[in-house]
């Protein structure tokens, strides 16, 4: 008989990999660099819907494998009230579409084409979808948001930020 196990909770006997320090406290060593960053990311957030911006920020992160912002931005979402369901399905969101709106999946489609931008250029009709779902004013801030949590991902992962120890609301 199988008994069921709280999947949360390593075994006693469980042996993970120890974790990387990180490489540099970048804030720390930049402080008006993170200063104007944090300026940036309030200044992109204003007038986006909360799970939109989450959503956005967790799937730049994903592509990004940024583990750090994938952890914040997870545990956010979250405590804001997102299901687990429609985080755990993101990565797949392409063949998950009847969990999001019309409109998220149209911000998730830009999220995508700006975050990989190996084509050197974001596709028409991805930006022609966004445009159908987002007023001007409210297009700009979602490329804002996408923007800063690609840069903010390029920090996280080049100096190697230790997911794991992010509280929600932690840098609010």
């Amino acid at each position: 008989m199988t008994t069921h196990t709280d999947v949360t909770t390593p075994p006693a006997s469980a042996e993970y990999a120890p974790e990387r320090p990180a490489r540099l406290e970048w804030a720390k060593h930049a402080p008006e660099v993170y200063k104007a960053m944090v300026r940036l990311e309030t200044a992109a957030r204003k007038g986006l819907d909360h799970t939109l911006y989450e959503l956005v920020k967790i799937r730049a992160s994903q592509i990004n494998h940024c583990a750090f912002c994938i952890d914040m931005h997870t545990k956010d979402a979250l405590a804001a009230g997102e299901s687990v369901e429609r985080i755990v399905q993101l990565s797949a969101w392409d063949e998950s579409r009847h969990f999001y709106t019309a409109k998220e999946i149209a911000a998730l489609e830009l999220t995508e084409a700006v975050t990989v931008l190996t084509d050197g250029f974001v596709p028409d009709e991805v930006y022609d979808n966004a445009a159908k779902h987002f007023d001007e004013a409210e297009l700009a801030q979602v490329i804002a948001a996408i923007t800063v949590i690609n840069a903010w991902n390029r920090f996280g992962v080049t100096c190697r930020m230790a997911p794991g120890h992010y509280e929600p609301g932690q840098y609010k």
